[in-house]
């Protein structure tokens, strides 16, 4: 059977594994001055020529791609170890027979993974770093959506001084009125400012004022008001009027006025940032208030322990078993070098593969290199189901050992659309407040951030304003009541009904200055949340009250949050290791395999 007739120009698509790899944490390269020294031409040559042979390519092609290798300094400024090199298109044209026949088999190979991670890289601009390098203080003009957004940035620069725009101010006036957290922050920060300037001579304006003074010992900083009228020359076209363009202005006259300092601009808008890279000026997203600079490295809450734990940690093994509430549970204290890495109320487990029977178990108490660890209830068996709920995978299992632990005061479940945190948040609730009587009643709330365009003002009392934000659960409890088949269409009415009066659904904007006594409070969507609304409401509870935080962080709709600095985030990293919480992040979707295809693929 003759080949089939190759395309002109020929597909140049790799396996997953010859993909190139950056080598650093920004895949762009550099500036010359700022790029590491190049690798030696030998080598280089030499990967090049093994790579050639690799690929079978003729002896005429050879000469062919050592030129090009050779012009392309960047290349091999970031090429990996074993770089891939294609052959030009003339070159590959003469390519024999055996050639292709070798090529083809590239379409059994596995293909490239479809799903990809967005990767959350925080990175200084160029000037940022020289200054780091040399060790000189720099000068941080603040846009005013930085403002806005923490308050307390002023004071989050530590030795660097801080400038701020007219334009800023100006701004920072036009947000204060209302009662949204926008118009709060501002307010504050035009306190804040107020009390800063407060007995202080003209003059001293201009030298600038200690951000230490209110008693902020981590700035060591001055704070910079402009005093007067700094023009600078920008691109002919920009628009003199626009905020934007005035508060670049100000950067680039700056950089005039001071030729030996390092001043950058400092900005939440992303179209800002761009913007100034674009005149050329250094420009920075704010990043202080970020908890980690990788979610990756957020607290999963579960751990798996080495194959060979029970041999190294097993020596002196104490085990005992104590009985409560209602249920029998064995614990072991184990000592060992893996102790120290472990928190309280974290999640250990080990399923050997041999085939023995897993052990999964729960953290107690650390005493330095000795450990408690307790069995868990099995929640995948019938008999000890939860509102007819049972769970289907392990994280679930984790998950409501904490839900129904009443010793266990807050509880945040993180995971993707269809991992269960909703259904099995409200079946705890549900056999909480009903059936054992724990609590009085549960109270459900969430941001009302909307997805697509906001439908306006709605008719109605609270709860009737929140009930379409409550539509996740109204699917939920729909789902819980049909387990109950025994009583026929009226005795599921009922229990409706009996439902219904127990759940309360209430609005975010109206919890300053309540208390909550033995409720069983869930915060849906808290991703949406900013660390002060999460303090706002966690600091709601009182005795005998259980808070639960739900939340995807890769589905964040709050202009100006991001995965680092989301409420749910911060109140995962704070809260890890105390012994009345826990936190479990879901990692299997059990909703439909539809969903879980969707998941992964789109």
């Amino acid at each position: 059977m003759p080949l089939p007739k190759l395309p002109s120009k020929p597909a140049t698509l790799l396996l997953a594994k010859d993909y190139p790899k950056a080598s650093g944490a920004n895949p762009i390269p550099f500036p010359a001055e700022e790029v590491a020294a190049p690798a030696p031409k030998k080598a280089a040559t030499k990967a090049v020529a093994k790579t050639v042979k690799a690929k079978a390519v003729t002896p005429a092609a050879e000469p062919a791609v050592a030129k090009k290798t050779s012009k392309s300094k960047a290349a091999i400024l970031v090429a990996p170890a074993t770089p891939v090199v294609e052959a030009p298109a003339p070159a590959r044209a003469k390519a024999t027979p055996a050639a292709r026949g070798k090529a083809t088999p590239l379409k059994a190979e596995a293909p490239h993974p479809a799903k990809h991670k967005p990767v959350e890289v925080v990175l200084k601009s160029s000037t940022s770093r020289h200054a780091d390098q040399i060790g000189i203080t720099k000068l941080f003009v603040l846009d005013t959506n930085v403002l806005m957004h923490d308050p307390s940035s002023l004071f989050r620069f530590e030795e660097h001084d801080v400038y701020l725009p007219m334009m800023t101010l100006e701004e920072l006036d036009n947000h204060k009125k209302g009662m949204s957290e926008v118009a709060r922050n501002a307010r504050q920060v035009s306190r804040t400012l107020d009390a800063l300037v407060a007995n202080t001579d003209d003059g001293a304006i201009e030298q600038g004022i200690p951000l230490s003074k209110l008693g902020n010992k981590d700035a060591k900083g001055r704070l910079y008001f402009q005093t007067r009228l700094q023009v600078a020359d920008l691109p002919e076209g920009l628009p003199q009027g626009k905020a934007d363009n005035q508060i670049l202005a100000v950067v680039r006259s700056l950089e005039a006025e001071q030729p030996g300092r390092a001043v950058v601009l400092v900005s939440k808008d992303i179209n800002m940032r761009i913007k100034a890279r674009a005149l050329g000026l250094p420009a920075e997203d704010y990043f202080n208030d970020h908890v980690l600079e990788d979610t990756d490295l957020l607290y999963s809450g579960i751990v798996q322990l080495p194959d060979d734990f029970w041999n190294k940690h097993g020596k002196d093994m104490e085990s005992w078993q104590e009985n409560k509430h209602g249920q029998s549970a064995t614990f072991y204290r184990v000592t060992g070098p893996f102790v120290p890495s472990l928190l309280v109320n974290q999640f250990v487990f080990l399923e050997p593969k041999s085939g023995e029977t897993p052990f999964y178990g729960q953290v107690k108490q650390i005493n330095g290199k000795t450990a408690v660890l307790q069995t868990l209830r099995d929640y995948s068996h019938n008999k000890n189901s939860v509102w007819g709920v049972t769970a289907r995978n392990r994280e679930q299992n984790f998950a409501l050992n904490l839900l129904m632990n009443p010793e266990c005061d807050f509880v945040t479940l993180l995971g993707q659309a269809g991992t269960g945190k909703t259904l099995l948040a409200l079946a705890a609730g549900l056999a909480q407040v009903l059936e054992t009587k724990l609590y009085n009643e549960i109270i459900v709330t969430r941001v009302t951030v909307p997805v697509g365009e906001d439908i306006g003002f709605l008719p109605g009392t609270e709860e009737e304003k929140m009930s379409p934000w409550m539509g996740a659960f109204d699917d939920n409890l729909e789902v819980l009541n049909k387990s109950d088949g025994e009583g026929g269409e009226w005795g599921r009415a009922a229990t409706q009904d009996l439902i219904r009066s127990r759940i309360k659904i209430k609005s975010l904007n109206f919890m300053r200055g309540r208390t909550f006594v033995n409720k069983f409070l869930i915060i849906d969507e808290a991703q949406n949340l900013t660390p002060k609304q999460v303090k706002t409401l966690v600091t709601r509870a009182g005795p005998g009250t259980k808070i639960l935080c739900l939340g995807n962080i890769a589905q964040i709709d709050t202009p100006y949050l991001t995965e680092g600095s989301s409420g749910l985030t911060y109140v995962v990293d704070r809260f890890k290791g105390w012994s009345h919480s826990g936190h479990v992040t879901l990692a299997r979707g059990e909703r439909s395999r539809l969903a879980d295809h969707a998941s992964d693929v789109l």
